[in-house]
């Protein structure tokens, strides 16, 4: 998810195989991803998703499988809310979305089945993958990308430098409340300034001076890039998909030229599969071959087929995964962070930043 921004009504389309085989999964709303394939043997599975290319996948997996998939596309925050609404007769067969720290509390809560997939990860990520199995990453964006209008300003070469008078005034990032991948940004730069015991206090006198020096608060990446675009401000505090696309699709000028950068370090954010524990043996089994499905080749290209200027420009963690062409080079440094720390930490930090910096 871009960490998308999207708000999609939480309607759910009946599944009507035959009328909706060969449908195209809308990028709003709720989906059915059906075939002629579906088999009487086959139990559907109900997928809960905030990333772009769920439909598109989902549908290839019915159509390889006779499995059918129902689609509920929305952003993270309503899923997770309808997820917690449904805590004691669960709706949901899979959850597909960006960030590590809501699946840590989904499991923590004891909602997720764990399964490991045939996959083979590369050094990034194995260094996603959770010890318990609980849920499973597909591929990796950071928090921040920062991107920045270059003919307006000189790249930042540190977090230092957006607090100095070179920078003020010159700078947006997302509300925490509103944009799923901005916790974890936050949470990043508390645990690289602090670590997990001085780490709130530390990122909190962080955030305080760069609202000192001007930066502003908009809901969600669209509205952070429309401020970029306008001149409103000169850079943004970003998820990397959401800049990386901005750089592939904005009409340049003499004043507006946005390129990306990666400040040391910026924190890796996994868009994770997982299956919820209450599935019966079946559709456990079919859960799982969703998730490989996912992690295969064809899987892989088709999440980087279905949105090349956002969730798409996702860095492959799977063996042999290349990234989409023209994406910047993956960051040399790079943290990961404990989501089972830092995720039960994120009411607390958000309404702190609401308060003090939005």
């Amino acid at each position: 998810m871009t960490a998308r921004s999207r708000i999609a009504a939480l309607g759910v389309l009946a599944v009507a195989a035959a009328a909706l085989t060969g449908c195209t999964a809308a990028a709003h709303g709720t989906t059915t991803a059906s075939t002629a394939a579906t088999s009487a043997a086959k139990e559907p599975l109900t997928l809960y998703a905030a990333v772009a290319y769920d439909a598109m996948v989902s549908k290839a997996f019915t159509a390889k499988t006779g499995i059918p998939v129902k689609v509920v596309d929305d952003s993270t925050g309503p899923l997770l809310t309808k997820i917690a609404a449904e805590k004691n007769n669960p709706q949901w067969s899979l959850f597909w979305a960006d960030g590590a720290t809501a699946y840590a509390s989904l499991d923590q809560q004891g909602l997720l089945g764990s399964y490991t997939p045939s996959a083979s990860y590369d050094a990034v990520g194995k260094s996603v993958v959770p010890a318990d199995h609980s849920y499973t990453p597909t591929g990796v964006t950071l928090v921040p990308g920062l991107i920045y209008n270059s003919a307006k300003i000189s790249a930042p070469t540190s977090y230092d430098d957006l607090l100095s008078s070179t920078f003020k005034n010159q700078g947006g990032m997302n509300d925490p409340a509103q944009s799923g991948p901005t916790y974890p940004l936050i949470a990043g730069l508390m645990n690289q300034f602090g670590g997990e015991k001085n780490g709130v206090a530390k990122g909190e006198a962080y955030l305080s001076k760069l609202k000192a020096n001007g930066i502003k608060v908009y809901p969600t990446n669209g509205d952070t890039l429309h401020a970029l675009e306008t001149g409103q401000i000169n850079y943004g505090l970003i998820q990397s998909s959401a800049a990386l696309g901005e750089v592939l699709t904005a009409k340049t000028s003499a004043t507006f030229k946005p390129k990306v950068v990666y400040l040391s370090k910026s924190t890796l954010l996994p868009a994770n599969l997982a299956m919820s524990k209450s599935l019966d043996a079946v559709q456990k089994k079919e859960a799982g071959e969703y998730i490989d499905f996912a992690l295969s080749s064809q899987g892989q290209a088709l999440m980087q087929k279905a949105d090349p200027a956002g969730d798409s420009l996702f860095y492959p963690i799977v063996s042999g995964g290349t990234p989409l062409p023209g994406m910047t080079a993956f960051p040399t440094a790079y943290q990961t962070i404990d989501p089972k720390f830092w995720g039960p930490l994120q009411g607390q930090v958000t309404t702190w930043f609401d308060s003090n910096v939005k």
